[in-house]
């Protein structure tokens, strides 16, 4: 009994390290988004949800799936991690991320924090502000000066918005990254 609770363990965490290293793909399924070069070289005052109409439905879509329990593991509407909800969300709009809130941390672009926009992941230490470790996603839904609004699935209150600037966030912030621009590199 010991042996296959052991092996069991050993096989979850053998996919977890998987899963976390699965290099995120654009689905080739999906209809061909056709991006003028006036679109990609644009001024900074245009927001990224003009250049990609895509960002907003993704947003709205994220939207619908406010107080949505935590599970740890989730990736469906019955329960969502941190990083399955946001696997799950650009998914749907054929944006292949990994999930781990780590893994979805080298995709992209890095974007400084005045540079953030809606539709950008937003990345923090896990429980420990002192680690360095990432271990929490989000995805920013709203920018308005330097404030910025995210929603994520937490493990006290499921999926819900919160700000950056709220201290416990503020001492775990680690970066933002722009992922919506995997459909221009296709």
């Amino acid at each position: 009994m010991t042996k296959k609770v052991l092996l069991t363990a050993c096989m979850a965490v053998l996919f977890g390290l998987v899963q976390a290293q699965t290099v995120p793909t654009v689905k080739e399924s999906l209809p061909t988004v056709t991006v003028s070069q006036k679109s990609i070289v644009t001024s900074h005052s245009e927001s990224l949800s003009e250049r990609f109409p895509l960002v907003s439905n993704v947003i709205s879509f994220a939207k619908r799936h406010l107080a949505i329990r935590y599970r740890s593991g989730g990736t469906t509407p019955r329960g969502f991690d941190c990083s399955g909800f946001t696997r799950f969300c650009f998914d749907q709009f054929g944006i292949s991320l990994p999930h781990s809130s780590a893994a979805q941390g080298n995709v992209g672009k890095a974007v400084e924090k005045d540079e953030a926009q809606p539709g950008d992941l937003i990345l923090f230490k896990g429980h420990s502000a002192a680690g360095s470790r990432i271990g929490h996603v989000g995805l920013i839904t709203e920018v308005t000066n330097d404030r910025i609004k995210f929603i994520h699935s937490a493990w006290n209150g499921g999926i819900r918005y919160d700000y950056l600037s709220a201290d416990y966030y503020q001492r775990r912030f680690v970066g933002i990254r722009r992922v919506v621009s995997l459909l221009t590199d296709r």
